[in-house]
């Protein structure tokens, strides 16, 4: 049993293995059960709810467009929040509120009862899984850090290939003149419940810092010294080694290139989030058919999350973030041209490479230039331009054809995919002084590690 109190040795390595690396699995865990019904699940609940509801794809649009200016309105706080309060407890917030929101959405009557439950869903799912668990990570890893955010982010693809097709299964069909199988108010419930219940034994087992017991990020000794000041980015002394603060980070100009390249990389997959579903209905595909390829698509971003987080460890992060985006762009216009199963399936082969490739990396960038004391409220302030790009593209395609808001959709995410083209190498990435530690106890060699900047 691991208490909040034990001492180093018992919390050091659990069954022979670094502790880190339980807490980017607790992670997985709490990706799939928490933001996977309710981001990937739009694909299957969008058409249920028209179908039944009788809303249009408008109307639905704006439960995510909400959802969105929530994240923008609310994100500094979170991410200020999780830096200050801590994740253990923002998870157990998170979790709880997330849980509700599902329970209240089994209830639903009116479209304003949607709107009012899917922000509180998307509040509980930002504070409670990704943001604080992205910030666990990244403060018990410097050199593996990519990998280990590639572990957490495996929980979101692997319950990306199940669940959807768990819910479609349990819905039945969108055939208003159909029997439900167990229906879409049930599937909500269970989901809700299943979060409650959860909560609390799995916030029990989140230690926030890897020094609160004393140990140090990748189960490494302690670091060595730094011989010489290092300088920032502006030629004034560089950050010390726990990091940038929030204030330093806002005023580089890598900040923003990271905030907007990842918005703009990331509308695609919020727009396909949104519309996927809706256009694979209107081309005549059956709700089992547009949950496999949902399924299809995550299923292969579970390989990729974690090749490209074992590549980013290893090569510059900036142009696997930039290739993989690249490669959403080419997915999207093979979507368009998609009216048959095995194009459909081709969208979701290069869709999934993509997208995955990008997941894990996207996340530790900031880890690998801003260093670990204020991660989480350096993303919470980029979620600000991040959401606003994130709110315009799926409002965009529910008002424009779908021909002409892919195409826009695809060349936005191209322009962000350059911008991380235009990052200069880190002038902090990791702790002071870590390659000697590595170096001198057997580790990886100096050389090697600066490769993985």
């Amino acid at each position: 049993m691991i208490g909040a109190g034990n001492p180093t040795g018992a919390l050091g390595r659990v069954r022979g293995l670094y502790y880190g690396w339980w807490l980017a699995a607790l992670g997985a865990l709490i990706m799939a059960v928490g933001p996977v019904p309710l981001f990937s699940g739009m694909t299957v609940w969008n058409p249920v709810l028209r179908a039944r509801m009788m809303w249009s794809k408008d109307q639905l649009v704006w439960a995510f467009a909400l959802g969105r200016i929530e994240g923008g309105l609310f994100g500094p706080l979170e991410g200020w929040l999780v830096d200050n309060v801590g994740p253990r407890r923002m998870v157990l917030f998170g979790m709880l509120i997330l849980g509700a929101g599902f329970v209240l959405f089994s209830m639903i009557q009116e479209l304003w009862h949607l709107y009012a439950v899917f922000v509180m869903m998307t509040l509980g799912a930002a504070a409670g899984t990704w943001m604080p668990m992205m910030s666990v990570v990244n403060q018990w890893f410097a050199r593996r850090r990519s990998t280990a955010m590639a572990v957490v982010m495996e929980g979101f693809a692997v319950g990306g290939v199940i669940v959807p097709l768990a819910m479609a299964w349990s819905i039945g069909s969108t055939d208003v003149l159909e029997a439900e199988r167990f229906g879409w108010r049930a599937t909500a419930l269970g989901i809700g419940v299943l979060i409650l219940c959860l909560a609390l034994p799995v916030s029990r087992l989140v230690r926030n810092k890897p020094e609160d017991y004393g140990l140090h990020p990748d189960g490494d000794p302690a670091p060595a010294v730094q011989r010489t000041p290092s300088k920032g980015p502006s030629g004034e002394p560089a950050p010390d080694e726990v990091g940038y603060t929030w204030q330093q980070a806002v005023r580089t100009q890598m900040f923003w290139f990271m905030a907007i390249g990842h918005g703009c990389s990331a509308c695609v997959l919020v727009t396909l989030t949104v519309h996927l579903g809706l256009l694979l209905d209107d081309r005549g595909f059956s709700l089992e058919t547009i949950g496999l390829v949902v399924s299809a698509y995550t299923g292969v971003s579970a390989v990729f999350v974690l090749i490209g987080g074992y590549l980013a460890d290893r090569f510059p992060i900036r142009f696997e973030v930039f290739a993989f985006s690249a490669l959403q762009t080419v997915a999207v216009f093979v979507l368009l041209a998609a009216h048959t199963l095995p194009m459909v399936f081709l969208f979701a082969l290069l869709m999934g490479a993509g997208f995955g490739g990008r997941t894990a990396t996207s996340s530790s960038i900031r880890g690998a230039y801003f260093g670990r004391r204020a991660f989480a409220s350096i993303t919470g302030l980029s979620m600000v331009p991040m959401n606003a790009l994130l709110l315009a593209m799926p409002l965009f395609a529910a008002y424009v054809s779908y021909d002409i808001s892919f195409v826009v959709v695809g060349l936005v995410c191209l322009f962000g995919s350059a911008l991380y083209l235009f990052l200069g190498d880190p002038t902090y990435g990791r702790l002071q002084g870590a390659p000697d530690a590595v170096e001198n106890s057997g580790g990886v060699a100096k050389g090697e590690d600066q490769t993985r900047r």
